[in-house]
This record gives structure tokens, sequence and C-alpha cells, in this order.
């Protein structure tokens, strides 16, 4: 990476974060689900040390692996009662984390490369270059997808060795990618718009207008959730077509969607009056459910029974376990 490259992505990420906070001073929702914030007493609500300004979430079938931006690696606890198990040395500020059935790999975005780690044991197995600023980060069920934010594009990866396979064009500040099973699906902030792509060929399937400042993505197995921070909402698009399914009130700047089989969570950076919250919505209808207190969350995850948020502000993940 040149210094001029340095120079344009530290300046877009921190103006992408001055938004965040412009966001979150500014964010208003419906008065109704203000007053529903807290959590019902039978909700298990557990929190956990990890590192410093804790972001990407990925989980191994039993564990979950954490990335922690401030600190440069990533930390490994064990999904039963937040053991730690271990931490990984890996590049700078790594955002994004997927599991591909063996490995955990990691989006380094100020080091403009992947890492990949053997999931059994944390022994990095590869480093593999990229585009310049890397972050969101999915799996297709054999290659690796990521999305370089600076370059507006997005490449794939071949699963066993890293050789890059294709770069594909796709909107302006690309950050979440999510995989529905045959497509690709990117969130472009800048564009205001989710690209589809063919996961085979990454060949364009289709453009699709959301909310303001799309970032994070999610799939629950029919339908594309779209995570608007600029405008407080969340975008529902049916996957087969990107019909426009709705559009939900979340609560803040949401920033990252997780599916639990039934309902979608949403990690909300923060706004003026339900600061740093964790949003839960029914999926079939997007009627909200409950709302649970956070420290600026930004990475979310189900892990079968539960749900992980990574807290950037306290240095902590969470694990909450509601009584649904």
């Amino acid at each position: 990476m040149t210094p001029d490259t340095i120079s344009t992505l530290v300046t877009k990420f921190a103006q992408f974060f001055a938004f965040l906070a412009l966001c979150s001073a500014g964010s208003s929702f419906l008065p109704e689900r203000a007053a529903a914030q807290q959590r019902e007493p039978s909700d298990t609500v557990q929190q956990f040390p990890v590192g410093k300004h804790p972001a990407g979430l990925a989980f191994d079938g039993t564990n979950i692996w954490v990335g922690n931006a401030g600190e440069h690696h990533v930390v490994k606890l064990r999904a039963s009662d937040g053991a730690f198990l271990g931490a990984v040395r890996v590049g700078k500020h790594p955002g994004g984390l997927i599991f591909d059935g063996a490995n955990i790999w990691v989006t380094n975005v100020e080091d403009d490369n992947v890492t990949k780690l053997r999931a059994s044991d944390g022994v990095v197995l590869g480093t593999f270059a990229v585009g310049s600023g890397p972050l969101g980060i999915t799996f297709d069920g054999a290659d690796i997808w990521v999305a370089n934010v600076n370059d507006d594009n997005v490449m794939k990866l071949r699963g066993t060795d890293g050789a890059l396979l294709g770069t594909f064009d796709v909107g302006s500040f690309p950050q979440g990618v999510v995989f529905d099973g045959a497509n690709v699906w990117v969130a472009n902030e800048i564009s205001r718009t989710v690209t589809k792509l063919r996961a085979s060929d990454g060949s364009l399937r289709g453009t699709f207008a959301v909310g303001v400042s799309p970032v994070g993505l999610g799939f629950d197995g029919t339908n594309i959730w779209v995570a608007n921070l600029g405008d407080g909402t969340v975008t529902k698009l049916r996957a087969r077509d990107g019909f426009l399914e709705g559009s939900f009130r979340a609560g803040g700047s949401p920033v990252n969607i997780a599916f639990d089989g039934t309902n979608i969570w949403i990690t909300n950076w923060g706004n003026s009056h339900n600061r740093d919250s964790v949003t839960m919505l029914r999926a079939r209808d997007g009627a909200f459910r409950k709302r649970f207190p956070a420290g600026q969350p930004w990475g979310v995850l189900f892990d079968g029974t539960s749900i992980w948020v990574a807290n950037e502000d306290n240095y902590t993940v969470m694990k909450i376990s509601p009584d649904r």
C-alpha cells in the first residue's frame, strides 16, 4: 500500500466514522419503540472481555472468533461458556471474519490482505493480497469473496489456496457481503444500492436501490436484509428477484445483521434516543420484538442457540440468550 493510498484509506474511514457520529446525533425512531427498550427478565445476557475495539465475528460450529481492530489480533472463545481459548496475531485492523468449514478468514483493512487461520488450532495457513481497504467477507461454499472499500469492487479467492479467481466491479464504497446459496450480494454504502452477482462467475444479476448508506447484509433463507445506517432502517429484498418486501425501523444507525431462524437481529451503532443497542425484529413481517442495550455494537452472529455481539466501546462481546 502506498502512502497516498494509506492516506486515502484513513481519510475515508475517518469520514465514515464521523458520519456514524452524525447519524447518532440526528437519527430518530418511532415513539412506541422508544418505550420498549428493556429486555425481559427471562432473557439471559452475558459479557466477556476480549480486546480493543472488537468488530468482526465468526462461528466455527463450536467457538466464537472475534477480530480486535485495535490490537490487530483475533480471539477465540468457547461458545458454550465464553471461556478464552487463545489469541492469534493477524494484520492491521482486522475487519470481517468468515468460517469456511475448516478455517477462519480475516480481512485486514490497513494491510490490504486477508489471513487464513486453521480453526482447530489458530495456525496461520496463509496471507493473501487483495484490494485496497478489504472489509466485508463471505464464503460461497467453495470460495471466499472480499469487498474492497476503496476500489469499489469485490474479489473472489479460491478457498483451497487463496488464488485470485476474479475481480468484479460493484458500487461505491462496498462493505457488507452475503451469500444466498447461489449469488453474492454486496452493500454499496455511498451508492445507496446493493449489487447481486452470480457466485459461479461473478456476472451481474441486478442492482437494487435501498436506504441511506447501506453497510450490513443478512440472509434469512428467502430474503436479503440490508442495514441502512444513514436513515435508521433495514430493507427487506426478495432474494429471487430483488423485489422490495418492506422497510422497517431498526432504531439508531443499523450496521450489521444476523438471522436466528425466526428473527432478524440488528446492531445499532447508536442514536440520540436509544444509543448503542441491538434490535430484534420478526423476519416474517418486520414487527418489532425486543431491544437490548449494548456498547457501541458492530458485529453480530447467531451460533444456533444464542446471539453474539461485538461491543467496540467496552471491549467485550455480549452473548444474548433470549426467552422467545
